[in-house]
């Protein structure tokens, strides 16, 4: 399986910047995509970002910029110009093929917090 380790919430001023860390590792043969995504209080889950292994890149907010480290199996999301709407648990998706295994598989991390609020 892959477990996914995200780190870089916490609480910001409105206006800062913040930047998430997710590192995968485990089972893995090849990384197809990673994404974050963001779910707010009483609101359902929704994209923010996601890059493929090739480097492509779609972004539902120009605010935030997505890359990767594909030699470690982690993705980066840098967040700035931060809104108190922006306010949400912020989990990162692993899309891939596992060792062993021809089915590609979705794994998800425990998400982080990300407050922002003066």
């Amino acid at each position: 399986q892959v477990q996914l380790v995200e780190s870089g919430g916490g609480l910001v001023q409105p206006g800062g910047s913040l930047r998430l860390s997710c590192a995968a590792s485990g089972r893995i043969r090849s990384t197809s995509a990673m994404a974050w995504y963001r779910q707010a209080p009483g609101k359902q889950r929704e994209l923010v970002a996601v890059i493929t292994s090739g480097g492509v890149t779609n972004y539902a907010d120009s605010r935030f910029t997505i890359s990767r480290d594909n030699a470690k199996n982690t993705v980066y999301l840098q967040m700035n110009s931060l809104k108190p709407e922006d306010t949400a648990v912020y989990s990162c998706k692993w899309s891939g093929y596992l060792t062993g295994s021809m089915s590609k598989y979705d794994y998800w991390g425990q998400g982080t917090q990300v407050t922002v609020s003066s």
